[in-house]
């Protein structure tokens, strides 16, 4: 059996430990779950995602958009896909 050593918010723990008290484990039984979840999986059991990258993404989009839309060419699938890359790029 190893330890391991996590810095956390205060207020973060107290209510963590809580819950756990809650529904009847410690933190320590709560994280060895998660980390046996975790390896079971191959994944963490929720998405991490910037909402930053999304937003610069969306308006980089409607940029593109904006651009093959201010044309009377008519574009393939490809070349948007490729136009598209390049802005986002």
């Amino acid at each position: 059996m190893e330890t391991i050593n996590v810095r956390v918010d205060s207020n973060d723990k107290k209510n963590f430990e809580l819950f756990c008290n809650n529904v009847g484990m410690n933190i320590s039984t709560a994280i060895n779950m998660y980390i046996k979840n975790v390896l079971m999986e191959q994944k963490l059991p929720f998405e991490i995602k910037s909402g930053l990258n999304d937003e610069i993404i969306y308006k980089k989009l409607l940029e593109a958009d904006k651009q093959i839309s201010s044309t009377n060419k008519r574009y393939s699938t490809d070349e948007i896909i490729n136009h598209i890359d390049k802005i986002i790029g």
